[in-house]
């Protein structure tokens, strides 16, 4: 997904919605089972200087939940935006809170799918997990407590104060 800096600089606005592959998010990571296409709604407008990309992410991906392992769906709806210029003073004079947003570029053209697969993947669950109050695997038998209660005693005893519990039993 291109932009040419000039051509939206002369003409003011453009609009973009494309549909891209998202075959990256496959690579190196074993929770995310299957991904959709990712679906950009990009707006770019020429600001002083520069031009700023801004819109909307969505994509639907299906992942294996990292405590009961049973895979779910969940869509992504990520807010973009990212500015460009050729100019280095504007980089320069950019407030801390915007100074990862702008670029530096050196051509007219721009491609906006490293830009994109960045924020996507910034986005995503460290730890997905398919609702907030997931039970999980048992780890003494295995059953997904989710479904079934196991009954098992999942009860630690630190072994340093294992010994007390026999002084308590006289």
């Amino acid at each position: 997904m291109w932009i040419n800096l000039k051509d939206i600089t002369a003409k003011g606005q453009s609009f973009s919605q494309e549909s891209l592959s998202s075959d990256f998010l496959l690579k190196g990571r074993k929770d995310i089972l299957s991904a959709g296409p990712i679906v950009t709604d990009l707006e770019a407008a020429a600001a002083v200087d520069a031009v700023e990309v801004t819109g909307k992410l969505s994509v639907e991906i299906e992942f294996g939940c990292s405590r009961c392992l049973e895979p779910f769906k969940q869509t992504l709806n990520i807010p973009f935006r990212e500015i460009f210029t050729s100019k280095p003073d504007i980089v320069a004079q950019a407030p801390e809170s915007d100074e990862d947003d702008i670029h530096l570029v050196h051509e007219d053209k721009v491609d906006l799918k490293p830009f994109i697969e960045e924020t996507i993947e910034l986005e995503l669950p460290l730890v997905p997990v398919c609702r907030e109050d997931c039970e999980g695997l048992c780890p003494e038998c295995g059953t997904n407590r989710n479904q079934n209660p196991c009954g098992c005693k999942n009860e630690r005893i630190d072994p340093r104060l294992a010994g007390l519990a026999d002084f308590f039993k006289s």
